[in-house]
């Protein structure tokens, strides 16, 4: 075996450290980026569905009122369930609100409630005080913690 034999078996020896550390760099700086973006995005999922299955009472709320029917607590609904995968529901102390506490997902939505308040006028508004307007959208959706503040 020549000496230019030798050289061509010795380059084809596979990737150096340096490269493998610079791959290894690479995928570091990726998850440092993806890992938070997900957890926003898993939040946001997680409103989105606790406020789809709240409004979706709404509509029994509205017949028992038009019935004249005096709503204490979710039991008065007759809802088959008054807890989902998403919210567990209840009527405040305080009437004309549905309330929904949202049921795990990620801390900035766990255990937070979104509140919708009818007006006497029959329009309903939405609130979640403590989540952080970014999980939540656009204002005009439901109004939540503005961080500017």
């Amino acid at each position: 075996m020549n000496f230019k034999q030798m050289q061509t078996k010795k380059a084809e020896g596979g990737f150096t450290l340096i490269e493998l550390m610079i791959v290894v760099a690479i995928i570091g700086i990726l998850a440092a980026v993806a890992i938070p973006a997900y957890q926003n995005y898993v939040a946001k999922s997680k409103f989105s569905a606790a406020l789809a299955e709240v409004s979706a009472v709404k509509t029994g709320y509205e017949i028992k009122l038009a019935d004249g029917v005096a709503m204490e607590e979710i039991a008065d609904l007759k809802l088959a369930a008054t807890s989902t995968a998403n919210c567990v529901f209840s009527i405040p102390e305080d009437g004309g609100t549905l309330q929904c506490a949202i049921v795990d997902g990620p801390a900035a939505v766990k255990d937070q409630n979104i509140i919708l308040t009818r007006s006497e006028t029959g329009a309903w508004t939405c609130a979640a005080a403590t989540i952080p307007q970014e999980m939540i959208g656009a204002v005009g959706v439901c109004t939540g913690l503005d961080e500017e503040d």
